[in-house]
């Protein structure tokens, strides 16, 4: 099977979890669910491996993934609230939803940041180097790919009392490091935990698991998202660009 044909099975294993979580088919869901969400793991990397990949297969995979997790999200609010009456259940699978396409849209327009203002640093000084992959870079991507391995940073000289490197941060360097040259991402709570914990293991655990569990997933990934938010901040304060006009129109145009 081609990796796009592959894309759309996982699609339409997913709207069979989202039918089976409006019909209050939990467990049925949660297992349909997972099953999408490997065959989603697998296109993309037979793509790389045969070379097959094309941007229409990119553009495919990525709405398939949204409207998978939208119709899931419905589907799990509409089986408990039907069941129910509980109003809660819809404002879940509304804010899952929400929290999940912020994800997505977020990712992209930081990385248009880093990028429009490594642009600027080129055009200032053309006879400098490109800058390496950083740590912001691995952290931002949300699907980065494991090879070629970050590029260490190479050691800045001291900006000053405001501008010197806490040492939780040089700790924290040193440990997502260690965790990429093994093959581990450092993201505290990505899409991938969101999606597992809101519509496999609550599923699984009860409709009682629901609720706590969307909530605590929904406020671990969106503490992980402000993380990374203030990580692009201070990225854009130590290599500033232009004016800020030019900066704005360059990015967000």
């Amino acid at each position: 099977m081609t990796p796009n044909g592959l894309t759309v099975l996982s699609l339409v294993l997913g709207m069979v979890s989202a039918a089976c979580f409006a019909s209050n088919q939990l467990i049925a869901g949660a297992a349909f669910f997972y099953l999408s969400f490997m065959i989603d793991c697998v296109d993309g990397k037979i793509a790389r491996l045969k070379g097959t990949g094309t941007p229409f297969g990119l553009w495919l995979d990525y709405v398939g993934d949204r409207i998978r997790v939208v119709l899931c999200a419905g589907g799990l609010a509409y089986g408990q609230y039907a069941l129910t009456g509980d109003v809660r259940y819809v404002v879940l699978g509304a804010a899952v939803a929400v929290l999940d396409l912020f994800r997505y849209v977020n990712a992209p327009q930081m990385k248009r940041v880093r990028d429009a203002i490594r642009e600027e640093r080129q055009e200032r000084d053309p006879l400098s180097e490109p800058d390496t992959l950083t740590d912001a870079d691995a952290l931002t991507d949300p699907d980065p790919d494991p090879d070629p391995l970050p590029a260490q940073e190479p050691e800045r000289a001291p900006l000053g009392r405001a501008g010197r490197p806490r040492g939780f941060l040089r700790l924290f360097r040193r440990l997502n490091r260690f965790l990429a040259r093994h093959r581990v991402r450092s993201h505290l709570v990505s899409g991938i935990e969101f999606h597992a914990a809101v519509f496999v293991i609550a599923p699984l655990a009860g409709a009682w698991a629901l609720i706590p569990l969307a909530a605590l997933s929904g406020l671990l990934l969106l503490a992980n998202e402000v993380f990374l938010v203030y990580r692009m901040w201070l990225f854009a304060r130590r290599h500033g660009a232009g004016s800020p006009q030019e900066s704005r129109e360059h990015v967000l145009v």
